[in-house]
């Protein structure tokens, strides 16, 4: 796919997941530099942001929460040697619908933010059920 071999797919969109982790953490700064922060208790300047930085925290946080469980059905995926064009594009979609995610949160678009949520986690789901069949074939 993309000529591109699926392992190297796979362990390339957890880069790429990584990154995204702390896309919208570039906005969540933008709005601490605009109202300020206090050094000694930086976890209370999320209360003071702007509308956008609160939902681009938010987004930040939820990144977070979907990285390890998708690094791991990634892993799984190439540990056991799963190659399918499914898996190719599981990971596409999960690196996609994450972008997109962050975009739409920090947008305030909760129907597409949930649409995109559903399809990471699918993706997810996806890999892991790939990464089963392919060692209980082996």
């Amino acid at each position: 796919m993309f000529g591109w071999p699926v392992p190297s797919i796979l362990l390339l969109s957890i880069a790429i997941a990584f990154f995204l982790v702390y896309f919208p953490y570039l906005l969540v700064a933008a709005a601490r530099f605009q109202v300020g922060f206090d050094l000694g208790a930086p976890r209370a300047t999320f209360d003071t942001l702007p509308p956008y930085g609160k939902r681009a925290s938010w987004a930040h946080q939820n990144s977070f929460e979907t990285f390890a469980p998708y690094a791991a059905a990634a892993l799984a995926a190439y540990v056991t040697g799963v190659d399918s064009t499914t898996a190719g594009w599981a990971a596409i979609a999960f690196v996609v619908a994450r972008f997109l995610f962050s975009v739409a949160y920090i947008a305030n678009v909760p129907p597409l933010r949930s649409l995109m949520f559903g399809i990471g986690t699918a993706s997810t789901i996806t890999l892991f059920v790939s990464s089963i069949t392919q060692s209980l074939q082996s």
